[in-house]
């Protein structure tokens, strides 16, 4: 009896060992999330897709024979608290990379700790102009606001839409906005000879846009850069409707919302997008968008069409998983540096990789990819051109 007892004990305990074992061998990911703050309008169904995606890739084999492993974290949008998760997943999980995080306002505080860290962060969401100079750690699967509008207004010439005066309208309670309004607007308008016939600034939370629509409708531009969220969008096409100004709308990625047509309630026709994503471009965006929609139904949430972010952040995995192969990742923890180092250079040279939002690489740690001009039209938002990266 005795003898059996501690053959159990060892064969237990040689159990519990290669269990052991086998978990340290999992591909570990941090994911910092924004499932609550100022963004969860568009963040809170990133997780569909992130899980979406480890899903399909396990179910595959993983990634050199061993399985990709999420760790999460709910930064609310929150640049202390994303800080606080860089170093939770360098020191404590044993990630060798970071999903996230989503704002540019995060960005700015956790690439120095993931650059003194030696861990990549890859954001799905920060569109801020030139956040990624200086770190050989941050990259961001999102393109940079001022490469998105450029496109906008590039489509608009070659179509020869209206465009002989703009004026820039933007939120300054929001980091990217503001760039946008500020730097983006001004300096696209100067490279496509556009004239501008001033500017108006609001706030957020402001319900009430009629004095700024009111000096829209007296320059009467052809365009107007926006700079802001879907909130704000609403609330100025909202205005300029009541007020029956005929003007269009030009934004980038900040305003990327599929459902934002419909929130309209009519107004905002001729609205004009730059964004990486757009669910009827094939048989496999098409595919992930139903996918999408019958987890987000199954999961209780309001909006079950995906967005770019959702695209970005299911592309960064199987970004992610790429390096992962190409660096022989084996997830041994006495490795850990190393190979957060090697998938950090493998992501860095990737190149035409084929992807949801379509081939992408990288370069200067920034996302080269097609970008999609929308327009809304019939109140719902339709393919007006499709811009291919040089």
């Amino acid at each position: 009896m005795k003898k059996s007892l501690l053959l159990g004990a060892g064969l237990l305990a040689a159990l519990v060992a290669a269990g052991t074992a086998r978990a340290e061998e999992d591909l570990v990911l941090g994911y910092m999330m924004a499932k609550s703050g100022p963004y969860v309008s568009l963040a809170n169904t990133n997780e569909v897709a992130v899980d979406m995606a480890v899903e399909e890739i396990n179910a595959k084999g993983g990634i050199n024979g061993r399985k990709i492993k999420v760790v999460k974290f709910d930064t609310a949008g929150d640049p202390k608290q994303a800080t606080t998760a860089v170093r939770s997943f360098a020191q404590d999980a044993g990630a060798l990379a970071i999903i996230g995080p989503f704002s540019s306002s995060e960005v700015r505080t956790t690439f120095p700790v993931g650059e003194r860290e030696g861990i990549s962060q890859m954001s799905m969401a920060s569109s801020a102009p030139g956040l990624t100079k200086g770190f050989t750690y941050g990259f961001r699967n999102t393109t940079d606001e001022g490469k998105v509008i450029d496109q906008v207004l590039a489509s608009l010439k070659d179509k020869k839409l209206p465009m002989a005066t703009g004026a820039a309208a933007y939120a300054t309670d929001d980091v990217v906005s503001k760039s946008i309004g500020t730097g983006v607007v001004p300096k696209m308008f100067e490279k496509y000879a556009i004239p501008s016939k001033g500017a108006v600034d609001f706030q957020l939370a402001a319900f009430d846009l009629s004095p700024q629509v009111a000096q829209l409708k007296q320059m009467a531009p052809d365009v107007v850069g926006l700079g802001s969220p879907p909130e704000g969008a609403i609330t100025i096409a909202k205005e300029l409707k009541r007020q029956g100004v005929s003007t269009r709308l030009i934004g980038g990625t900040t305003i990327a919302d599929p459902e934002l047509p419909k929130r309209m309630d009519g107004a905002g026709e001729m609205l004009t997008i730059g964004t990486t994503f757009f669910p009827e471009v094939n048989d496999k965006t098409r595919a992930f968008a139903a996918e999408f929609a019958k987890r987000t139904k199954a999961a209780g949430l309001n909006r079950t069409d995906p967005n770019q972010m959702d695209a970005s952040v299911y592309d960064i995995v199987y970004l992610y998983a790429e390096a992962m192969k190409r660096a022989g990742t084996t997830g041994d923890k006495a490795k850990l540096a190393a190979e957060r180092s090697a998938v950090r250079d493998q992501v860095a040279k990737l190149k035409d990789v084929p992807a949801l939002e379509g081939a992408i690489s990288f370069a200067d740690g920034d996302a080269v990819k097609p970008v999609y001009i929308l327009e809304v039209k019939g109140g719902k938002w339709t393919l007006l051109d499709t811009r291919m990266p040089n």
